[in-house]
């Protein structure tokens, strides 16, 4: 009986472990759809899609580090494009939404207008916005990508530059 018992007790411990895995991405995904107010698409292995108002496509990358991608099919979205950006790194990151998402507005605009990758930094986020034009020229939209930030020996945290 005591051996029955410390394999139960093996198998529960093994068991939280994998949980816990699950739980961190699960749980998260459930403070994006409260932050957010997206509505979950469906998720495959550590993929979480999700529909959005203001995005065609939002998703989670929950394997390390985390990142968020947004797409609209609109080469310039929306306000609510941006503030979903926002929205959606206070809950990744603690980061302030207004800041993000002016952030995220201005990085836009600069991909636009140089046709290249811009990337930023606010209140613990990274972010990143692409042109979203297609190489090929069939197809125009935006791309943002959003990441919590990994503090770097003597860079503070604070807004820089694109």
């Amino acid at each position: 009986m005591t051996l029955r018992a410390l394999f139960a007790g093996l198998a529960l411990v093994f068991a939280l472990g994998t949980t816990a895995q699950a739980d961190s991405c699960d749980g998260l995904t459930v403070r994006l759809i409260r932050g957010t107010g997206v509505a979950l698409a469906g998720r495959s292995g550590a993929t979480v899609v999700f529909r959005a108002a203001d995005a065609d496509r939002m998703s989670l990358d929950c394997d390390t580090p985390r990142r968020l991608a947004f797409r609209s099919n609109l080469r310039e979205p929306p306000r609510g494009f941006f503030v979903l950006i926002g929205l959606a790194a206070r809950t990744l990151a603690g980061a302030p939404a207004d800041s993000v998402e002016t952030l995220a507005q201005r990085l836009h605009q600069d991909s636009l207008l140089t046709g290249a990758p811009q990337l930023g930094r606010v209140g613990g986020a990274v972010v990143r916005c692409d042109p979203g034009d297609r190489p090929d020229g069939f197809g125009v939209g935006s791309l943002c990508r959003l990441a919590a930030d990994r503090p770097r020996r003597g860079l503070s945290r604070a807004a820089s530059p694109g």
